[in-house]
């Protein structure tokens, strides 16, 4: 048997390990993303890459190579669903964590979370189904695969993200802050907007920018429901391919070690740098809270 010092030892063991196998994998990804996206700009110079407003590899005589429309099609993609997500989520946020009663959150709160679980293939036939033809007929286009239906698709899988974070941040602000607000003769919404609301603040914008790096990275859905036109889209009704479904469609038809292959190795590289920044802001902004309150 391990004596105590012995358990501590590789238990500490384990987890130093196991993170620095994460961080190393983390490397990995990037490096290999780097060494094969970056031979793209000996060929293609990065303000015909990142500019260029049509992509088509495969065009006769000069094909294109621009990305601007996939980077568009991609934000409004990403930040239609957070128009959708947020005041929603919030307002699930808020109802759990000061207004629904005990049990009824212990009921919601897995229900709202097991939404993250549904595959999103699933979701992407709900809204080719269901919700494209929906919007098709109430704003008389002739389909409604378009950056609209997309938008409302990976907003509802964003929403468990934000829901969960920012009622955690809630719940976790201390009864101080609810009773010194309540003793000064505020009502329980001036509480929660005036007082609880601004502590949390930093959580909740961390939870949106988490929701956010999930819409970006978001592939299958937006494969089924945005359209994929490779034209530069003018409004939320136009189709549109964001850049993960342009992978997708097009990385099992191209030859391993073509220009047209790297250049898809260059968009993932472009959407691992989008996503690691998300994410970094909001550790930023936890940490910063974090230190503020000293919880």
């Amino acid at each position: 048997m391990f004596n105590y010092k012995t358990k501590e030892k590789l238990i500490g063991l384990f987890f130093s390990t196991t993170g620095i196998m994460t961080l190393l994998i983390l490397i990995g990804i990037f490096a290999f993303l780097f060494v094969t996206g970056i031979h793209t700009f000996s060929e293609i110079t990065p303000t015909d890459f990142f500019l260029g407003e049509q992509w088509n590899p495969a065009a006769y005589g000069e094909p294109s190579w621009g990305i601007l429309s996939l980077i568009i099609g991609t934000l409004m993609m990403a930040f239609g669903s957070l128009v959708m997500a947020i005041p929603m989520g919030l307002a699930g946020a808020i109802y759990l964590s000061e207004i629904a009663g005990t049990k009824t959150r212990e009921l919601l709160k897995p229900a709202i979370e097991m939404i993250a679980g549904i595959p999103s293939v699933v979701l992407g036939l709900i809204g080719i189904l269901f919700l494209s033809p929906l919007i098709s007929q109430v704003f008389g286009l002739s389909h409604g695969l378009n950056a609209l239906t997309s938008s409302v698709i990976v907003g509802i899988m964003v929403l468990p993200t934000i829901i969960s974070i920012s009622e955690d941040v809630l719940t976790s602000l201390p009864n101080e802050f609810r009773e010194a607000s309540l003793a000064l003769g505020a009502t329980k919404w001036q509480m929660i907007r005036m007082t609880l609301f601004p502590a949390a603040l930093s959580g909740i914008v961390a939870a949106i920018m988490l929701g956010l790096g999930r819409a970006i990275g978001e592939t299958m859905v937006v494969l089924m429901v945005a359209g994929n036109a490779m034209a530069m889209p003018t409004s939320f009704f136009d189709p549109v391919r964001p850049m993960t479904a342009n992978i997708a469609i097009e990385i099992k038809e191209v030859v391993t070690g073509s220009l047209h292959y790297e250049a898809l190795f260059a968009i993932g590289l472009v959407l691992f740098v989008m996503t690691f920044i998300v994410n970094f802001i909001s550790d930023i902004i936890i940490e910063n809270r974090a230190r503020k309150y000293k919880w």
